[in-house]
C-alpha cells in the first residue's frame, strides 16, 4: 500500500513481515531497491494452488538458490522448513504472498515458530522476510496467541504515497489536476505501471486521460477496483461486500445507514465493516466531538471511483461507451468523489503543517459534529485540529475548518465556524481557536485576515 512506511521493530526471532497491496511493492520489489549485491535472494512467490504444487515450486526456488543439478523432495511442509533453516546462508528468505500458503497449510506459522526458535537457541541468524497483500491475514501474523508473535524483528506497513509525493511521481504539477488525478489513482505507485506511464499532462486533457485508462477496458486499470477486494483471504460473498463499499462511497458513512443501503439489518453487516476495515479498504473515522461515534469511509480512492462512476454503467463501459458514460457521471464524480477527496486531503495538510500554522504541534486532526440546539441543527466541521488533551483541563481546539472543492468560500462559511467556535466554548477551550476555509474554487474577497484561507497552491506547497 503506499504513503508513508509504517515500520516497528521489536526484539524477538530473526524474521520480519512485510504486509501492503500486492500493487506497492512485492518481497521481490523492496530486495530489488535494496544496495546492490552478488549474493543471491532466494524468493518464493506463491497466489495460489493447492499444498503438493505449493511444495514443489518451493522446492525449485530452494534448487535454483543452491545451484542444485535437480530440486529437493518435500512431502509436506515440516520437512520443507526444516531444510530451509538447515542451509548454510543467513539468507534473507523471501516467502511472497504467505497468506495464499497458510490458507493450503495452517500449520506453516507454528512450524516457523519452531524453526526460529531452534535457530536463535543455536546461534544461528538466520533471516526470513514474510510478505502478503492479504492485510487482515499478514495482520494476525504477529498479534494475540499467534504461533509468530513476538518473534519478529521488523514489521513494515507498506502504504500508498501522500498526495504531494503522489503528484512528483507522476510528474503534474498543476495543483488542480493534481488532486483530480489523486482522487481516481491515489498514492498507489503501481497503477502509473498500469497505465504505461500515461500521465495526464493539463487540466484539459484530464478527461481524455480518464477515458483512455480507468474507463479503458483495455487497461489494467479499468478491473483493479473488483480485484482489490478479491486479493482479502477473508471474503466471502463479494457482491455483499462489494454493497457495502457502494453504500460508504455514496456517502452513507453510519452503520445504519449502509445497512440500509444494502436491504440488510445492521447486525448482518458487522462481519463485513470487520473484515473490510481490518483489509484497509474502510476506515472508521471518529467524530471528534461525540465520543463513541463514528462514520466509515472507503479508504481506497480507486474504489471509490469504481463505485460512483463505473460500477453503475458497468455494462456500457464494456460495449466501449466510456465518452457516454463518463459525461453523464461527471457531476456524481466532483461531489461524490472529489469532494470528500478533498475534504481528506484538508486533513493531511493540516496534520502536516508547521507548528505554527495553527499555534503548536496537533494532538489530533479529524471531523466533528456541533449540535446547535437552539437552532435544531448540526454543524458539520470538516477538519477539525486539537492540541493534545493535558489532564484537568479543558482540551484546547487550535482551529476549525470547512472545506469546500466546488465553491467560492466567504463570509457564510466563516459564519458556520464562528458558530461552531461559540458552541464548543461551553466544554472546550477556543479562546485561540483559527477559523480556516479550504477551498478548490477560490475565496470571496473581503474575508477577515484572521481567516486562514488554503486554496490548492497552498495544499499542494511543501512545509518548508
Amino acid at each position: 500500500m503506499g504513503s508513508s512506511g509504517q515500520v516497528r521493530c521489536r526484539a524477538g526471532g530473526p524474521s520480519s513481515t512485510r504486509r501492503g497491496q500486492r500493487q506497492t511493492a512485492t518481497g521481490q520489489d523492496l530486495l530489488g531497491r535494496g544496495p546492490r549485491r552478488t549474493v543471491r535472494r532466494p524468493v518464493f512467490r506463491r497466489d495460489a494452488g493447492d499444498r503438493t504444487e505449493s511444495l514443489a515450486l518451493f522446492a525449485a526456488a530452494i534448487g535454483a538458490h543452491l545451484d542444485a543439478p535437480s530440486p529437493p523432495r518435500f512431502d509436506n511442509w515440516d520437512e520443507a522448513i526444516r531444510f530451509l533453516f538447515s542451509i548454510d546462508s543467513a539468507g534473507p528468505f523471501v516467502i511472497d504472498e504467505f497468506p495464499y500458503l497458510s490458507q493450503v497449510s495452517p500449520a506453516l506459522p507454528s512450524i516457523l515458530q519452531r524453526e526460529i526458535d531452534q535457530a536463535a537457541s543455536a546461534g544461528r541468524r538466520t533471516k526470513l522476510l514474510l510478505c502478503g497483500s492479504a492485510m487482515s491475514v499478514m495482520g494476525g501474523l504477529l498479534g494475540g496467541t499467534a504461533p509468530l508473535r513476538g518473534r519478529a524483528t521488523l514489521e513494515l506497513v507498506v502504504r500508498p504515497f501522500d498526495y504531494l509525493l503522489a503528484a512528483e511521481y507522476w510528474g503534474v504539477n498543476d495543483p488542480r489536476l493534481a488532486a483530480l488525478l489523486h482522487a481516481v489513482v491515489g498514492g498507489t505507485p503501481a497503477y502509473r505501471r498500469f497505465v504505461n506511464d500515461d500521465s495526464p499532462d493539463s487540466l484539459d486533457g484530464f478527461d481524455d486521460w480518464v477515458l483512455r485508462t480507468a474507463l479503458s477496458p483495455a487497461s489494467p486499470l479499468f478491473r483493479e477496483a473488483r480485484y482489490l477486494l478479491e486479493e482479502e483471504m477473508n471474503v466471502r460473498d463479494g457482491a455483499l461486500y462489494h454493497s457495502v463499499l457502494a453504500a460508504v462511497a455514496a456517502g452513507n458513512s453510519t452503520r445504519g445507514g449502509i445497512a440500509n443501503y444494502v436491504g440488510r439489518k445492521a447486525t448482518d453487516i458487522g462481519h463485513q465493516l470487520i473484515v473490510l476495515e481490518d483489509s484497509g479498504l474502510l476506515r472508521r473515522r471518529p467524530d471528534v466531538f461525540r465520543s463513541g461515534r463514528s462514520g466509515y469511509e472507503v479508504a481506497e480512492p480507486l474504489i471509490v471511483f469504481y463505485h460512483v462512476v463505473m460500477r453503475p454503467q458497468w455494462g456500457l463501459l464494456e460495449s466501449g461507451r466510456a465518452a457516454n458514460v463518463w459525461e453523464s457521471a461527471r457531476p456524481r464524480f466532483s461531489s461524490q468523489v472529489v469532494g470528500p477527496h478533498f475534504e481528506q486531503l484538508c486533513r493531511e495538510y493540516a496534520m502536516a503543517a508547521p507548528a505554527e500554522r495553527f499555534g503548536e504541534l496537533p494532538g489530533e486532526i479529524g471531523a466533528g459534529v456541533v449540535t446547535d440546539h437552539s437552532h435544531r441543527s448540526q454543524i458539520e466541521v470538516d477538519v477539525v485540529v486539537l492540541a493534545p488533551a493535558i489532564s484537568g483541563r479543558r482540551r484546547k481546539v487550535l482551529s476549525l475548518g470547512e472545506a469546500n472543492w466546488g465553491e467560492v468560500m466567504g463570509q457564510r462559511h466563516v459564519g458556520r465556524l464562528e458558530r461552531a467556535r461559540h458552541l464548543l466554548s461551553r466544554d472546550y477551550d477556543t479562546s485561540e481557536t483559527i477559523l480556516a476555509c479550504y477551498s478548490g474554487a477560490g475565496f470571496e474577497p473581503g474575508l477577515d485576515p484572521s481567516v486562514l484561507t488554503v486554496g490548492l497552491d497552498d495544499l499542494y506547497r511543501r512545509p518548508s
